[in-house]
């Protein structure tokens, strides 16, 4: 019980340090070296496995940083970088832009702003899959849908609260989130999506298009706004000279993984990385065709390593910081403490997983972000499911998927800010939009999870 209490003392002030804008990684690498300091003085937990030690137990700590740091890079944060630098490679040669464009399309023949807005919360969540980046992603449909949804009448809050939820449940083989549930559950990418992902996705995305036509709607109406097609457009510009064929490069990643798996061709197998770097060079193929430029073309290879590095500094060492964190509430007893009350308090598989959910939810808002809360606790999750003899996936799918809808609801996450950058409105009046869209959306992740798995 004093472990349970130190470590809510701990997680407390990380969560107010976070909140106050302190950087993430730092307060997370604290938390989580003052857990095992108090974990060492109490005698509660192993710091690192008997072959691993310095030979000096406060040394350890440090020890455990380094093999995190290992262990992380060379495999999961490996695929994350190369993530990373292609998406980063496709907004750098127009491909993301044209992928938009085409997807925009077919909604500039629809009249209704409302019935547009539910339509193009579907578009945007499927094009989530290909386009990882929430932030990325909010700001070409901001580029792109927002003036339609404008033109057609729609508020620029409405506008705003959708397209900041539009990336909202995480989905595909190339989001950073999905990669460390499938790792964390010991499956493929691949079939995390495609068995675990999909069908739950389905349910859930429908219920949120379905939510936000009538809570826009309503939203709309009891601020008296006034459906003109006389709003001013964004005046940002998407690229317009990148080929239409471009749009099927983000989209090249997904094909080969899919492809190369288990489903099709089981004979051969390719991962996250090898997919990024065959899309990689494929792209450059085409920009080659396009430009007729090589020198211009290899330099540009620097786009991807710069979007590696990107997501080293920026996604790994938080992925790192939150296992680090998360193990100190291991080994300080807290988490044995928690699943030890639940189970005394008769708390099964449904009601841990509902609990695990509500952290995530609760730290994501907080922190404004889906990552640093998934990464910190996701770690935990096999010990946990272990213990409950159920099947990591069971509550890895939920929790994974919550802490993307529960990120859409905070004012300070990246997206949110991001596109009530671009459209000139309140944060904090946005995400009173999107509450309604996400609580829904939480609820349909939670009780079809429970169904279908």
């Amino acid at each position: 019980m004093i472990g349970l209490i130190i470590a809510s003392i701990v997680s407390f002030g990380t969560g107010y340090l976070i909140v106050k804008k302190y950087k993430a990684q730092t307060i997370l690498f604290l938390a989580g070296i003052i857990l095992m300091g108090f974990a060492i003085i109490m005698g509660t937990g192993v710091i690192v496995e008997p072959e691993e030690t310095t030979g000096f137990i406060w040394f350890d700590i440090l020890e455990f940083i380094k093999i995190t740091f290992s262990s992380r890079a060379a495999g999961m944060g490996l695929a994350i970088m190369a993530v990373g630098g292609f998406a980063k490679y496709m907004d750098g040669i127009g491909a993301s832009d044209a992928l938009v464009n085409i997807a925009v399309k077919p909604l500039k023949v629809i009249k209704s702003p409302y019935i547009v807005l539910a339509i193009g919360y579907i578009i945007g969540q499927i094009l989530n899959i290909f386009i990882p980046s929430a932030s990325g992603l909010g700001t070409l449909l901001m580029v792109t849908m927002y003036p339609i949804l404008t033109r057609l009448g729609a508020s620029k809050l409405s506008a705003t609260a959708m397209i900041g939820t539009s990336a909202c449940l995480d989905l595909g083989p190339a989001s950073g989130n999905s990669v460390l549930a499938a790792q964390t559950a010991d499956i493929s990418s691949s079939i995390y999506f495609t068995t675990y992902q999909i069908p739950v996705a389905i349910v859930t995305i429908i219920a949120i298009a379905i939510s936000h036509f009538f809570v826009q709607k309503y939203f709309d109406k009891k601020e008296n706004h006034n459906i003109s097609s006389n709003i001013k457009e964004n005046h940002k510009k998407s690229k317009t000279d990148i080929p239409k064929t471009y749009a099927i490069l983000p989209i090249v990643p997904l094909i080969v993984i899919l492809l190369f798996s288990e489903l099709v061709f089981s004979n051969i197998k390719l991962d996250v990385v090898t997919a990024m770097i065959l899309s990689t060079i494929i792209a450059m193929t085409f920009e080659l065709i396009r430009t007729k430029d090589i020198k211009k073309v290899f330099s540009s290879i620097q786009i991807f390593f710069d979007g590696m590095g990107t997501q080293f500094a920026a996604v790994v060492t938080l992925i790192v910081a939150g296992e680090v964190f998360a193990h100190g509430l291991k080994v300080i007893g807290a988490i044995d403490t928690i699943i030890l009350g639940a189970q005394s308090l008769g708390f099964g598989s449904v009601m841990m997983t509902i609990v695990m959910v509500i952290i995530i939810s609760g730290s994501a808002i907080i922190m404004g972000s889906g990552n640093a809360p998934f990464f910190a606790f996701a770690a935990l999750v096999p010990d946990i499911a272990t213990k409950l003899s159920i099947p990591a996936i069971s509550m890895l799918l939920p929790m994974q998927l919550a802490a993307g809808i529960a990120r859409s609801v905070s004012p300070i996450t990246a997206v949110i800010v991001a596109v009530c950058g671009i459209s000139e409105v309140s944060p904090f009046e946005v995400v009173k939009r999107t509450a309604i869209p996400m609580v829904v959306g939480l609820v349909v992740v939670i009780i079809s999870s429970f169904i279908l798995f």
